[in-house]
């Protein structure tokens, strides 16, 4: 996580903690609804950060599944199940 702020310079944001870039996304995602609610937030946003966090680390650990799961620290069978569900494998 060190280097997260200086993974992000592409935004113009490089020293902002990677909380910022999330409040700041589902601020803007709650202003394009207006005064509409959304449902099921949570479970939206998780699957629009899992897929390509998973992608992403299995694309730096070169598809080696245990190193993937070591990084995210997650059993490799969750990972296994993860990555069918997201057609990853």
């Amino acid at each position: 996580m060190r280097d997260v702020e200086s993974a992000l310079d592409h935004t113009g944001h490089a020293h902002e903690p990677l909380r910022i870039h999330v409040e700041r996304v589902v601020r803007q995602y709650f202003a394009v609804l207006g005064d509409e609610l959304p449902t099921d937030l949570y479970e939206l946003i998780l699957k629009e950060i899992e897929q390509p966090l998973l992608s992403v680390v299995l694309e730096k650990t070169r598809g080696n599944q245990t190193k993937c799961a070591q990084i995210l620290g997650l059993n490799r069978g969750t990972l296994r199940k993860k990555l069918k569900t997201y057609g990853l494998m």
